[in-house]
């Protein structure tokens, strides 16, 4: 393997300008007249696009574009806010139907508890018989009232 270039075992050497002890500036090195000549040239841009009238038509279709996808946007959130809305109230109205079918539940289920009780408790009251009922006089009391 040779290497074609020339002087391509020598390392690189400083570029170094005659008579100082600095480098010699490099193509990428910025220094302040090349920052303020950058500057002009970007104000003299930003001069000649304020000036173009194309600048100020695709600012005002920039406008216009934002606009009209503002007020979609506020649509959507319309819509959608009504949209919740109605579920809503029909899970309301949904859940209030529930709620009373159970309570009708309950009340049926608390009656016919009710009548099972009082069948049970027919069914161990023994029917009255003679001498079982409560006590009562053989025949009625008179009172004589007392002389004096």
């Amino acid at each position: 393997m040779s290497r074609s270039r020339q002087g391509a075992a020598r390392p690189p050497s400083a570029n170094i300008a005659a008579g100082s002890s600095r480098s010699a500036a490099r193509p990428g090195d910025s220094g302040f007249d090349a920052q303020v000549a950058l500057a002009l040239v970007g104000l003299g841009v930003v001069g000649h696009v304020l000036r173009s009238r194309r600048f100020y038509e695709k600012v005002a279709v920039a406008a216009i574009v934002l606009g009209a996808l503002r007020g979609i946007g506020h649509d959507n959130r319309v819509s959608t806010l009504a949209r919740l809305q109605a579920w809503d109230k029909r899970e309301v109205q949904r859940l209030e139907r529930k709620a009373k079918r159970e309570v009708q539940g309950l009340k049926r289920k608390a009656k016919r508890e009710i009548q099972r009780l009082e069948r049970k408790a027919a069914r161990k009251r023994p029917a009255p018989t003679r001498g079982t009922g409560p006590r009562r006089a053989a025949h009625p009391v008179t009172v004589v009232p007392e002389h004096d």
